[in-house]
């Protein structure tokens, strides 16, 4: 897998230079759009001394009159334009029949039932069903479909009591991340009267005794859209069954701590109560508990300092089993015995490996750890003293999720998935280790025809950068490959092998699709994710710059057939991409991007990203996001790739204000053919939750806009 190619990535920075001649064939003189007007304001601001102006400022207020229609001229300028190609009508249909295929959530076990979630094929939401035993007739609890008429009102949690008896369930509504939370009893499958509101980033954690369950709020928003106001001080508190939200108890809060954020546990035993203390999405956090066998107990401080990640796994009485990287940037299992917490009495149960330790949980009676070696999954099992148990053997390179479940449970579920592999279910008894197959979804797919390879290329500074390339076997490195690249890069987010029906339908149409994991993920550990953050965040577009060269100088593709995407974080990324390299690539598709790096704090939760990006505050980070905050880049004259940058009117995760007010500049300063256009869906938020209807829609148009601008011929193939 790993390659040294600096030398090949250095003739390939020269070899992806297109001449003045290339650079016009690129694709058929288009007249240039006549956008909609964007008027511009006289804002300037201040940082340290320099003056940045602000121009579309007006466009932050999402509800005023000029903002919506805005929008509105917009929508209609990019379906006029993307009704007109001619490969659309077939992509959607293509990938209509695709994503038209059953398909199951992990089951879980509660009380005497279990529980788990179908989609039948095209409904807008998967829908939870119970069943008595894992082979009878699975029985409605709840179908989120009949909530909205459009399918944007979706389940955003679920929580079952222990004794099986009540489901506590969360809603969205078009795509925000505020939550209401209701009781459903589940023998009856109808839903108690009180309703729990202004909940965001948290679940439902039961009591044992499933008498009411701890979850996080924030106070309502007073003054300011809801979907624009800075989300501070969150709250626990605990609901009784059956009480109203005025009557539940405030259990912690920190009012002198505005942005912590708390994740809660109760141990199997009942005993403890567990607080994760959170920084924004710094990956370290503090961890507290109460005692809640004592009454009136207080919340002990177990790890006061911000110094490490530590996650609670389960404990056996008062020793806590955790997974940390405090002092293992891949991460091991340790123990904590609480009634003798120093330091020095800390145990490691399973030692740091080569590989990155990303999930860990207590089942039978022994630790199921799941790994990255590679950006690829791998299992292993290991007894509660740390000595190794077995591997789970695996179907080939792909990724694993699930296997939960209870201390003294003896099966447990997960999945496995690749990029040519549907989601496939198993079970896996703990006592003979033997897994077997509990659902295979069945796709007009015949993912056969492709095949993964693994690669390693060189990144501007030396580092080796893995990136999985699937294409058709037997594929012509002749370099006319339309190829799409993805990447995040941010968050210590791993980027692993996984299906999805847009993907499949561009492999189906030629296309090539290729996934670089770069720096900023979480795919090698704590290090390879600070190489990416903050001063080192030029690293992470070095990284998918190179990719790109590799991709080129290796024959898969050129300049003119090779297009990048990226969603959230990865839409910063493809942003800041295209506009340090426009020469690299024909198209763009940058996602629900963080595109304004000097007021992305100003949002939401945005405030919360400073671990990663830092704080325009701050005079040297503030350097660094002017230096290649997209917005602030944007060279006037300059010949950009041809641009649809996609979000949602209610995301109010990365607000939407991002991708207009970058939409508007481009437009007004870009040079060439383009087009440069922006694609805002209504009721729709960062992406959680949306409609099978809708994302179908949205593929639909970003692939046909890929195949009209990389000149692609092919008609969807069949399986």
């Amino acid at each position: 897998m790993r390659l040294t190619l600096l030398l090949v990535a250095t003739l390939a920075c020269v070899a992806c230079t297109p001449s003045p001649e290339s650079t016009e064939s690129v694709a058929a003189p288009e007249q240039k759009l006549a956008y909609p007007a964007a008027r511009t304001v006289d804002q300037v601001d201040d940082y340290h001394g320099i003056q940045v102006a602000d121009p579309y400022r007006w466009l932050e207020e999402l509800d005023a009159a000029d903002t919506r229609q805005w929008i509105e001229a917009q929508n209609a300028l990019t379906q006029v334009y993307l009704q007109k190609i001619p490969q659309r009508p077939q992509i959607h249909a293509r990938m209509t029949e695709l994503w038209n295929y059953e398909r199951f959530g992990l089951p879980s076990h509660e009380g005497d039932r279990y529980f788990i979630t179908r989609n039948d094929g095209l409904q807008n939401q998967a829908v939870l069903y119970t069943m008595d035993t894992l082979d009878a007739e699975p029985v409605l609890l709840l179908d989120p479909n009949t909530l909205s008429s459009d399918g944007t009102v979706a389940l955003s949690g679920t929580s079952v009591s222990p004794d099986g008896r009540w489901l506590a369930y969360g809603t969205s509504s078009g795509g925000s991340d505020w939550q209401e939370w209701r009781v459903r009893d589940i023998a009856s499958a109808r839903d108690n009267e009180e309703v729990i509101q202004w909940v965001k980033f948290s679940g439902a954690t039961w009591a044992r005794d499933s008498s009411g369950f701890y979850y996080g709020r924030y106070d309502e928003p007073k003054g300011e859209n809801a979907l624009k106001a800075v989300n501070e001080f969150q709250k626990i508190y605990f609901h009784t069954v059956g009480t109203p939200q005025s009557a539940d108890t405030l259990v912690y809060e920190r009012a002198d701590q505005p942005k912590w954020g708390f994740h809660t546990d109760v141990s199997e035993d009942g005993r403890y109560l567990i607080l994760s203390v959170s920084q924004g999405t710094d990956e370290r956090n503090r961890l507290f508990y109460r005692d809640l066998s004592q009454a009136g107990s207080e919340v002990v401080e177990l790890i006061p300092d911000l110094e490490a990640s530590y996650r609670f796994l389960g404990n056996e009485g008062p020793v806590f089993w955790l997974q940390t990287n405090l002092d293992a940037p891949r991460y091991r299992i340790i123990a904590i015995d609480t009634s003798a917490p120093d330091r020095a009495n800390w145990k490691t149960l399973v030692p740091q490996s080569d590989a990155t330790l990303v999930d860990s949980t207590v089942v039978n009676q022994q630790f199921i750890l799941e790994y990255l070696r590679d950006a690829r999954s791998e299992v292993q099992r290991f007894a509660r003293d740390g000595s190794p148990i077995d591997t789970i053997a695996l179907p080939g390179i792909g990724t694993t999720a699930g296997f939960r479940g209870k201390p003294d449970d003896t099966e447990t579920f997960y999945s496995y998935t690749s990029f040519t592999v549907p989601t496939d279910i198993f079970r896996l008894d703990l006592s003979t280790g033997v897994s077997t197959l509990f659902r295979s979804p069945k796709v007009a797919f015949d993912g056969s025809r492709f095949e993964t390879t693994q690669v390693r290329y060189t990144s501007k500074d030396g580092t080796s950068v893995p990136m999985f390339i699937t294409a058709r076997k037997g594929l012509k490195l002749d370099g006319k490959q339309p190829t799409l690249l993805y990447g995040y890069g941010g968050f210590n987010i791993p980027i692993t092998p996984n299906f999805s029906v847009p993907m499949a339908t561009w492999l189906d149409l030629g296309g090539v699709y290729a996934v670089a994991n770069l720096r900023g993920g979480g795919e090698y550990g704590e290090e390879w994710h600070q190489a990416g953050t903050k001063l080192n965040k030029q690293n992470v577009f070095d990284d998918f710059i190179a990719a790109a060269e590799y991709l080129i100088a290796q024959g898969y593709t050129s300049p003119d057939k090779l297009a990048i995407h990226g969603r959230s974080n990865g839409g910063l990324l493809t942003g800041a991409t295209l506009l340090q390299r426009p020469d690299l690539f024909r198209a763009a598709l940058p996602g629900v991007g963080v595109l304004d790096m000097l007021r992305f704090n100003q949002f939401t939760i945005g405030w919360a990203w400073e671990s990663d990006y830092g704080s325009p505050q701050n005079p040297d980070e503030f350097k660094a996001l002017y230096a290649y905050s997209p917005l602030h880049n944007i060279k006037p004259g300059t010949r950009y790739p041809a641009t649809l940058i996609t979000t949602g009117d209610h995301d109010d995760r990365v607000y939407p204000a991002h991708s207009f007010k970058f939409t508007a500049a481009l437009q007004a300063a870009a040079a060439g053919p383009g087009p440069y256009l922006t694609r805002i869906e209504t009721r729709a938020g960062h992406g959680a939750g949306k409609p099978t209807s809708m994302q179908i829609d949205e593929w639909t148009d970003m692939l046909s806009f890929l195949a009209h601008e990389l000149a692609m011929d092919t008609q969807p193939a069949q399986p």
